[in-house]
């Protein structure tokens, strides 16, 4: 029997979740943004620009990929469609550990690719379907309440569910790159163990949690999505 109680009450408490969760995602980025500034001011040993070592890394690990710089900060990414590396104004031309882990753990992407890690390789097939469940999933479930068409509610939250999906797969993409990355860094001599080495730790564990609260907040928009929807069965 359905009691609108229960699921008022259900609602609420999900509401709640989202604004904590939100809240706890601001949190995470002012930690990435503070890590990362505590140990931009830590140079690395080794001297070298987090440019060259990353260039030193692609050519050790037998890659073709280009590098160069982009604007912004902490735009730092990997595009697989071109085998290009762009790093951030605030890493290219740093020699801190920070600089340094953030560069690395771009090309443990590269590596990633070019070794053919399989999570890598779902998360690429699922970025159509992601793509599609952001723009539409979501339009399709208020559609289908307007119209009283469960069916086509079901199917919204359904494709949005490729976003959480993509989101879930990218979080082992995101902790292998970083694990790949230190590797190379400590096993190069780039970054001494110690004090370096947690340093550079730090800085990918404060990025890497900003990856877990977007899969957290997505999986709460996927549950509003479906009860929605069977809100609007029950009616």
């Amino acid at each position: 029997m359905y009691d609108p109680y229960f699921s008022y009450a259900s609602e609420s408490l999900l509401y709640i979740a989202v604004l904590v969760v939100a809240v706890i995602g601001m949190i995470a980025s002012l930690k990435v943004q503070s890590t990362f500034k505590k140990y931009s001011t830590m140079p690395a040993r080794c001297g070298l620009r987090a440019n060259d070592v990353a260039r030193r890394l692609l050519y050790e690990g037998g890659s073709s990929a280009t590098l160069s710089p982009v604007s912004g900060s902490l735009t730092d990414h990997y595009d697989p469609t071109k085998n290009a590396v762009g790093l951030s104004e605030s890493v290219y031309n740093s020699t801190s550990v920070a600089a340094l882990a953030v560069a690395a753990h771009e090309i443990g992407h590269v590596m990633q690719h070019q070794d053919g890690y399989t999570p890598i390789k779902v998360r690429n097939a699922l970025l159509p379907v992601a793509r599609i469940g952001s723009t539409v999933g979501p339009w399709l479930v208020i559609i289908g309440i307007m119209m009283g068409a469960f069916n086509l509610a079901s199917i919204g939250a359904g494709l949005y569910f490729g976003i959480l999906a993509f989101q879930l797969v990218t979080l082992p993409v995101e902790f292998n790159a970083s694990r790949r990355g230190l590797k190379m860094l400590t096993d190069g001599g780039y970054i001494a163990y110690g004090s370096e080495e947690q340093a550079a730790r730090k800085v990918l564990r404060a990025a890497a949690m900003t990856y877990v609260v977007a899969a957290l907040s997505t999986f709460l928009t996927f549950l509003r999505l479906v009860m929605m929807a069977s809100r609007n069965r029950r009616r």
